[in-house]
């Protein structure tokens, strides 16, 4: 009698091997650097007009306004329409406002009107632009490889961040040099110049995805199909409790807008030591998400969680303190990887947890979250650093962190015995 061996299983191809995949990561890669470089540009540029530490942290709260009334709408919308269609609409608007910025910039046109002006649409274009691209990345994988793209996907952001602000700040200062011109017009145009081109090798990549079909949201625009991503993460505690943690601890300990300050006044460098600053925190995420893929968060998520942002707060703490350079960074560094500890388990629970249909609008509501922790906390950066200085807001911004944490023990003890991330 003769027996067949099976057919071993053919080994699935590697995610970044040639596929829709590798071209969403470039694109992902592209468009935060370009992102990245643009805010420095914003914010070194701004600090140079006008000194104010409240213009800059005006900044911020021009790009959060807009983004927190659009949300709703826009991940209702993302649900309704080809989220590949609807990122590749927004990356082109992006082209647009980037080579604007150049342009005005080259031109001497730029004041602290149109500064905020332009942050008010980068922020418009942020509501969609986040749901689209976190409910497009589960199309263009199979579930069960989720987590890994997940991973993946956060390193190119993390590198892009790392990169971004780096070239940026060192654009930056180059360009009055190459250029003879002031600063704060040669400078920004150059950075807002690259920029543009960055946004258009993002949506050449989307251009050329090819998403599995999904099955479109087909009820009309209501309150309820507005609030059903609100309140499909009300329902479940453990999602609520890690992404609103991860809202109040970075809204509190968060100091990105106040680094033209630091950067300038108390570490006494320029553009070039601004962009490792913006750098820094994403050069520990990077590290952190490397050894997260290969050592995965497996049981006690919650307390890592947890954890993690209770140690964020402490190093922000570190940095208000600081009054060197190179430690500035190393505490930067240090909070960007407890923070990447925190996104990789809050993704992977809004995610696995998410049905497809809802993916936009859930995605829409995790953006608000996100956003108001990113551009609301630079606006309280900038309000505090104007009433008590930049160095007492950043320490007591920490200090609020580890305060937060205690609560959330208390408020969400679901959040602090979650075992298994599945």
């Amino acid at each position: 009698m003769t027996t067949t061996t099976p057919t071993p299983p053919r080994p699935e191809p590697a995610l970044l091997g040639p596929g829709d995949f590798r071209r969403f990561w470039f694109s992902r890669l592209a468009s935060t650097a370009a992102g990245q470089m643009l805010m420095v540009a914003l914010g070194w540029q701004m600090y140079d007009l006008t000194g104010s530490a409240w213009d800059l942290g005006l900044v911020g709260l021009a790009q959060f306004v807009p983004a927190l009334l659009l949300a709703l709408p826009a991940g209702h919308h993302v649900d309704r329409h080809d989220r590949r269609r609807v990122l590749a609409l927004v990356l082109m608007a992006q082209v647009a406002v980037a080579a604007a910025l150049a342009l005005a910039s080259g031109a001497g046109w730029l004041g602290r009107g149109g500064l905020l002006a332009m942050s008010v649409l980068l922020g418009a274009l942020r509501a969609w632009q986040m749901p689209a691209g976190q409910a497009l990345l589960p199309q263009l994988v199979a579930q069960h490889r989720l987590p890994q793209a997940l991973a993946l996907a956060s390193t190119a952001l993390q590198g892009a961040i790392i990169a971004g602000p780096a070239i940026g700040g060192a654009l930056y200062a180059l360009a009055p040099a190459l250029q003879g011109k002031a600063a704060a017009s040669a400078g920004a145009a150059l950075v807002y110049a690259v920029a543009t081109l960055g946004f258009g090798a993002a949506l050449a990549c989307v251009l050329r995805l090819t998403p599995r079909p999904v099955a479109g949201l087909r009820e009309p625009m209501s309150v309820a199909t507005l609030m059903a991503g609100l309140m499909f993460i009300k329902s479940r505690p453990v999602v609520l409790g890690a992404v609103s943690l991860d809202l109040f601890a970075v809204l509190l300990g968060g100091a990105t807008a106040l680094l033209p300050i630091f950067a300038r006044d108390i570490l006494h460098t320029g553009p070039w030591g601004l962009g490792l600053l913006r750098a820094a925190p994403a050069v520990g995420a990077l590290a952190m998400s490397l050894a997260m893929a290969r050592w995965p968060v497996r049981r006690r998520s919650g307390a890592w969680l947890l954890g993690a942002v209770a140690v964020y707060g402490a190093t922000m703490v570190a940095f208000g303190l600081s009054g060197s350079l190179w430690l500035s960074m190393a505490a930067l560094a240090a909070s960007g990887a407890t923070d990447m500890v925190s996104v990789v388990i809050r993704q992977s629970l809004v995610q696995l947890a998410t049905p497809d249909t809802m993916r936009g609008r859930v995605s829409a509501v995790n953006s608000v979250f996100i956003g108001a922790s990113n551009q609301l906390g630079e606006f309280e950066s900038g309000a505090t650093a104007a009433l008590f200085g930049p160095v007492a807001s950043v320490v007591l911004g920490g200090v609020g962190t580890g305060l937060v944490v205690l609560l959330w023990v208390r408020l969400f003890p679901a959040l602090a015995r979650h075992d298994r991330l599945a």
